[in-house]
């Protein structure tokens, strides 16, 4: 009887640390060019270094052209049934968790919906990005949580992203320093294609 207990204990402990190690294993999904569309901004998203996901607790994919977007869609809808959130490496275009990535950081850095935020793998790789350019800050998961998520207006207002213009209002879409987009499609053109642009992240302006 009592080694069955401590059977019985040994298998519970196991249990318990199988969870504890990580639980459920959730995988990025690919980016299908064709059909895919931000979850927030309803633009269509590239298959580039841009392109982040949030995969659900009950396996659905939730893709985003910017991982600005990402962040909004959790402000709006919570974080409880998020099973996994992954950006990518912007040198190899490799799926990352977010938690796990490093981050560069600067207004003026190009990206889909203008938030300046790039991710990577490594800490050295960010920095030298952040050399590269001349300009920026280097920042973790945690650091992005107390960020202010701006969207540079001047660039969007511009008509930049490759066409992707957005004219706003303090009311309507991107507001500076608050989460983003309110009424989703707003002030958004239904441009489809992102091109990637030179050097800094990427979409001319």
């Amino acid at each position: 009887m009592r080694k069955s207990m401590g059977i019985l204990l040994v298998l519970a402990g196991m249990m318990v640390l199988l969870a504890a190690c990580g639980g459920e294993k959730y995988e990025p999904h690919a980016i299908n060019e064709a059909t895919d569309v931000c979850a927030i901004c309803k633009m269509a998203i590239k298959d580039d270094q841009y392109a982040t996901q949030i995969v659900t607790k009950d396996g659905q994919s939730l893709k985003f052209d910017d991982i600005g977007c990402l962040n909004t869609w959790k402000k709006e809808n919570g974080t409880d049934n998020i099973g996994a959130a992954f950006v990518r490496d912007y040198n190899s275009k490799q799926w990352l968790r977010y938690e796990k990535a490093y981050y560069a950081y600067d207004a003026s850095y190009k990206t889909p919906m203008a938030y300046g935020i790039v991710s990577f793998e490594k800490e050295a790789d960010a920095k030298a990005f952040i050399d590269g350019q001349g300009k920026g800050t280097l920042m973790t998961a945690d650091e992005l949580a107390s960020h202010s998520w701006a969207v540079n207006r001047d660039m969007m207002d511009m008509g930049g992203m490759d066409g992707h213009g957005h004219s706003h209002s303090e009311e309507d879409g991107h507001g500076g320093g608050k989460s983003g987009h309110s009424g989703q499609e707003e002030g958004h053109s239904s441009g489809d294609d992102h091109g990637q642009a030179e050097n800094a992240g990427g979409h001319a302006s």
